[in-house]
């Protein structure tokens, strides 16, 4: 590695990431380096690293180069890989206009999840296209003590179980991962999400984000909480023909998610760059030994 590696800071809806430009794909961040970096005492800490590749220089981006300049390999803040990152997507786009690299308007984002295209509006807010959503069959069922809740399964492309509950509370700390049967339904884990209504098409959710523990916000969970309300309220705009509007407060803020007739989902929300600076190398080889 360089003697020094340059980093950003940055969060949505307090979802927070360190931001590390690669253009090159010259950087190897194995899992011990990303824990290192996303740890909140020793570390820069985040609940995840936003790795910035040009998608031609990066093998499982290359195919997607001529649609997308760039690719968001993102990782959880255990280190592991993940496919998708709704709240990381708006932050990776929002460092591409800090960095000069666009500009207002319309652009697209390679992800493990596909190209995902995104408009960086006048007033700052930043809407991306999170595509559609899968809904596996079967029934599943989360449970936190001794409470049981039904959960509806959504793939936005990384896995979800959305749960109506009486109380955001009965999620309780969040800090292990809320069990789920059949464990069938989730080979590779699963986020979970606990929801409660507001009002009418508004409701607040909590979540534990698979290989990060419970996050102040989740952006490819809110939209999946969006699809699994509007299911249950009768308004999945597949059958009414109408678009629905969720809004869905999170512990970090606000993000309104419009799903569309034709099946796409748009997520609008925040996205803030709170510093950058240097990783001593010297830091991170002691870090990881």
């Amino acid at each position: 590695m360089s003697t020094r590696i340059a980093f950003l800071k940055g969060h949505g809806t307090e979802n927070d990431f360190v931001i590390v430009p690669d253009p090159d794909n010259t950087l190897d961040l194995t899992p011990a380096v990303v824990a290192a970096l996303c740890d909140r005492r020793a570390g820069l800490g985040g609940d995840g690293v936003l790795h910035v590749v040009r998608s031609a220089a990066h093998p499982e981006a290359a195919g997607m180069a001529s649609d997308a300049a760039w690719f968001m390999d993102y990782r959880n803040s255990d280190g592991s890989i993940a496919e998708m990152c709704g709240n990381g997507v708006r932050v990776f786009a929002r460092y591409l206009q800090h960095a000069g690299h666009t500009d207002e308007g319309d652009l697209a984002i390679a992800t493990r999840a596909g190209v995902k295209t995104v408009h960086i509006a006048k007033n700052g807010d930043i809407t991306v296209g999170m595509g559609s959503a899968r809904l596996p069959e079967g029934d599943v069922t989360v449970a936190v003590g001794e409470r049981r809740w039904p959960a509806r399964n959504v793939n936005m492309g990384n896995p979800h179980a959305v749960a109506f509950v009486d109380d955001l509370a009965h999620a309780g700390d969040l800090l292990a991962p809320p069990p789920y049967s059949p464990a069938a339904a989730y080979p590779d884990g699963a986020n979970i999400e606990f929801v409660v209504d507001r009002g009418p098409r508004h409701v607040a959710m909590r979540v534990h984000e698979r290989g990060s523990g419970e996050t102040r916000s989740c952006g490819t969970g809110a939209c999946a909480v969006a699809v699994a309300a509007a299911h249950r309220d009768g308004a999945d705009p597949a059958v009414t023909g109408a678009p629905a509007t969720y809004t869905v407060d999170l512990p970090g803020g606000r993000l309104v998610i419009t799903l569309r007739p034709d099946g796409e989902i748009e997520m609008t929300g925040p996205a803030v760059i709170v510093a950058e600076g240097e990783i001593y190398a010297e830091w991170l080889e002691n870090a990881v030994r």
